[in-house]
């Protein structure tokens, strides 16, 4: 046996020495096997038999025995109608109307900042960008201040506080501010896509079509559309598959009305007690991601959208004439709606001591600094001396941190082993199981935690409200990214250096030390910096793992919406902001300094 265990680790220290990249790939296609497709196969089987609480709903309910009761009771019950097809109809909607509209703002702003001569073109490129930085719901909640009626919101908004009038329910709540809140989060996706491609056109094409007579719409539609339509396509994609599987902001402004999407039925059916249904909607969430990322491959799989070839490239600014101030002004008006006017409102709103009144005598610090008083918020301090959100603070920055740090680990690994390991058929698989969170809505990936951790797992005991829980679901999910980053990283990385110090006599672990992790950390800065301002800002992916003990800020902020305690939840989201602002300076600050 002795003689057994020797062979078998003298294997693994001359694989390690000679081919490490093979070792590392399967170590990080079972971990990834453990952290992602385990927990979707659980949650499928869950979908697929009774649970002791079917009971309640059933009295065939045989607890632990194979039924389709789950898949009936959703599809095809007097019942479907409520918790699925109409959610189902409303998701669909809201996420084609937010696509359509984001994509009409982000292209629009691309196009004016990158081709045209329209003045302060950079100080709207900076702040294009900030709305995605926001958490989410920061839009959902600056809609509520503003337009909340006292018919269901309890409390009037700062437009009937200035018009005297209230404003109507389908205004307030509902469809039409769910599709504007989340066009002005996730137009940043368009803006971004569409302005590499924009700059990556030659200006020549343009030229040869005015030269042959084309008006300046056949240019746009025959020239310009055609060469930037995979960004727009991207970012199409990109938009709808965040759109679909958004908790936050639908719930803010749709729960009070009634208007449920898939993700907030996910989120009722868990909290009512009915999980098998929260994990079919789960799966058709998955489905309908899965759909339309396949589309996008299959469109443009096939094409050719060549535009850089050998020769060298212009591009020339469309002067715009008479339209420059009015194109400017159109711009700085959407700046102010996404950014400064809901920054400014959610600001001031934490200084009002009571709510309806906006003048200047009803401003108070109470709600940051305050010591609790009973006729105010049920006697609980302000946030800044309160020990439930100072500890929340705590967790938010420490599952942050933790989880920036250890993904960006994770993919240098992954890069590594993708990279070193290029066409083999353990890279292949490697690189496609690290994207698979990228496919599942975060709503979803959080029921799918929720199906397989709440129980005993062989030796693993059950990690439901465990703060380990939310760094492994917050790590699974960040994964793609993560991965993204380490391989560009790695691809950077000349072979020769590894191989000079193979000869040199240098172990694996002292060449990664001393060369891999050094060159690849300044890359994957940016894999940290994203990773720690998405966590920093999540709900959906938590909403349904996190316990009192392991309140994070964005969960402490949906308690107290729920409560209508808006200040509490208002100052809550300031506090968000700063402190990703605050990170990602820090980030950058270290970066610079270990790259000197």
């Amino acid at each position: 046996m002795a003689t057994s265990l020797r062979v078998f680790i003298n294997r693994i220290k001359f694989t390690l020495a000679n081919r490490p990249h093979f070792l590392i790939g399967l170590i990080l296609i079972l971990i990834i096997t453990v952290l992602v497709v385990v927990p979707f196969f659980q949650m499928v089987f869950d979908t697929l038999v009774w649970h002791e609480g079917d009971t309640r709903i059933s009295r065939e309910a045989r607890p632990g025995e194979w039924t389709f009761f789950h898949y009936t009771r959703v599809f095809a019950s007097s019942l479907s109608r409520n918790i699925f097809y109409r959610p189902l109809v409303n998701s669909l909607t809201t996420s084609l109307a937010v696509s359509i509209l984001a994509m009409t703002i982000g292209g629009l702003m691309a196009w004016l900042v990158v081709r045209t001569d329209m003045p302060f073109r950079k100080g709207i490129a900076t702040f294009a960008v900030i709305p995605y930085v926001l958490p989410s719901y920061t839009l959902a909640l600056a809609w509520l201040d503003f337009f909340k009626n006292e018919r269901i919101g309890g409390a009037a908004g700062l437009y009937q506080y200035i018009f005297g009038t209230s404003t109507p329910d389908w205004l307030a709540y509902g469809f039409v501010p769910i599709v504007i809140t989340l066009s002005l989060h996730y137009y940043p996706f368009t803006y971004l896509l569409m302005s590499g491609a924009l700059i990556s056109i030659d200006s020549s094409l343009e030229e040869a079509g005015e030269v042959l007579g084309a008006s300046r719409l056949d240019i746009l539609k025959k020239i310009t559309f055609p060469i930037v339509l995979p960004a727009l396509i991207s970012s199409f994609i990109l938009t709808f598959s965040r759109a679909i599987g958004t908790f936050g902001t639908p719930y803010f402004l749709g729960a009070p009305v009634r208007y449920f999407t898939l993700s907030t039925t996910i989120y009722t059916n868990i909290v009512n007690r009915t999980p098998p249904a929260a994990y079919i909607s789960t799966l058709v969430l998955i489905l309908i991601s899965m759909g339309v990322i396949y589309a996008n491959q299959k469109i443009l799989g096939s094409r050719s959208f060549v535009t850089i070839a050998g020769k060298g490239f212009r591009h020339r600014l469309t002067p715009l004439g008479n339209w420059k101030i009015p194109a400017f002004i159109l711009l700085a008006l959407i700046i102010f709606i996404a950014v400064l006017m809901p920054l400014a409102l959610l600001s001031w709103q934490t200084l009002m001591l009571y709510p309806n009144d906006y003048s200047f005598g009803n401003l108070t610090l109470h709600y940051w600094i305050g010591k609790g008083q009973q006729a105010l918020a049920e006697g609980e301090s302000g946030i800044l001396r309160n020990i439930q959100i100072l500890e929340a603070a705590w967790n938010s920055v420490k599952l942050s941190v933790l989880v920036a740090f250890l993904t960006g680990m994770f993919g240098i690994f992954i890069g590594y082993a993708v990279v070193k390991g290029r066409k083999t058929w353990l890279s292949f698989i490697l690189e496609q199981q690290s994207f698979l969170p990228y496919l599942i809505p975060s709503i979803a990936f959080g029921a799918i935690y929720l199906s397989l951790f709440t129980r005993k797992l062989g030796p693993i005991p059950s990690l439901y409200g465990t703060f380990f829980l939310l760094v492994l679901v917050c790590m699974a999910k960040n994964l793609p990214f993560a991965a993204r980053s380490g391989i560009s990283s790695m691809l950077q990385i000349a072979g020769e250096l590894e191989e000079s110090a193979i000869m040199l006599g240098a172990s694996w672990q002292r060449r990664f030390r001393k060369i891999i992790l050094p060159l690849t950390l300044s890359g994957s800065i940016s894999g940290f910096i994203l990773t720690f301002i998405s966590t920093m800002r999540e709900l959906s992916l938590i909403i349904l793992l996190v316990t009192p003990a392991t309140r994070t800020l964005t969960t402490m902020t949906f308690r107290y919406v729920e409560q209508g305690y808006s200040q509490f939840a208002d100052a809550i989201i300031m506090l968000i902001i700063v402190l990703v602002i605050g990170g990602e300076i820090v980030a950058r600050k270290i970066s610079k300094r270990e790259m000197i």
